[in-house]
């Protein structure tokens, strides 16, 4: 039986944030399911000509998920017992926007956003355009961190490094998200575009994970 050496290689990679993603969640409620729709279509509507109305395209607002549920309450009888009652339908769209990172144009977007008829919830994130190129190098990461590993064990062991046998990775999604966070009031949003002083530099995106590699041990 072959003796083999695994071990788990950690990857670290660092870059700079250039983009900015915005993340809108638009929330429409009625007791009638096609006035639900209805308003709901009414508020893409309103936020999609607000977004061209600042120099984006209608394709670069995208939908990031689209809910249609339910809605009840619980009330309490003579009896003791509780009915559930219907409170009516919710339709919950979830749009982003993402944008070369220019304060000025982030600025532009969210005093437009706040004159929206729509009013979206809002939240601002910062990120990076070449997402593979930020995977890559921390995968190469991993490959070196795990095979320095390997070897300092197999010299300390007296054994030698044999060739490898097997790589174990998930390839789950990562978030690769500045730890910046960039928050204005909604009631100051309509004097976003107007600021003056104000020129921030999100912290650097810092990813890391782990993959696993099997190698042969030679006598």
């Amino acid at each position: 039986m072959a003796r083999i050496i695994t071990v788990k290689g950690i990857g670290k990679a660092s870059a700079r944030p250039d983009m900015v993603v915005i993340s809108m969640a638009l929330h429409t409620r009625d007791r009638n399911y096609d006035r639900a729709m209805d308003l709901a279509g009414q508020h893409i509507r309103h936020l999609t000509e607000t977004i061209c109305a600042t120099g984006f395209e209608k394709s670069d607002l995208k939908t990031a998920s689209f809910n249609v549920r339910t809605e009840y309450h619980n009330v309490k009888d003579r009896q003791g017992s509780y009915n559930r009652i219907f409170d009516g339908y919710v339709v919950a769209h979830s749009l982003k926007l993402e944008f070369e990172f220019e304060m000025q144009k982030l600025s532009q977007a969210l005093s437009a956003i706040a004159g929206c008829l729509s009013n979206p919830d809002l939240s601002i994130r910062f990120a990076v355009k070449d997402e593979a190129a930020v995977k890559a190098e921390m995968l190469r990461s991993a490959a070196v961190n795990a095979r320095r590993k390997a070897e300092i064990l197999c010299e300390a062991s007296g054994v030698k490094l044999g060739q490898l046998l097997n790589v174990n990775y998930s390839w789950g999604e990562l978030e690769i998200y500045s730890n910046t966070q960039y928050r204005v009031a909604e009631e100051c949003l309509p004097c976003a575009a107007s600021a003056r002083g104000i020129d921030i530099e999100p912290d650097d995106i810092d990813v890391s994970d782990t993959v696993t590699f099997v190698w042969e041990i030679e006598n």
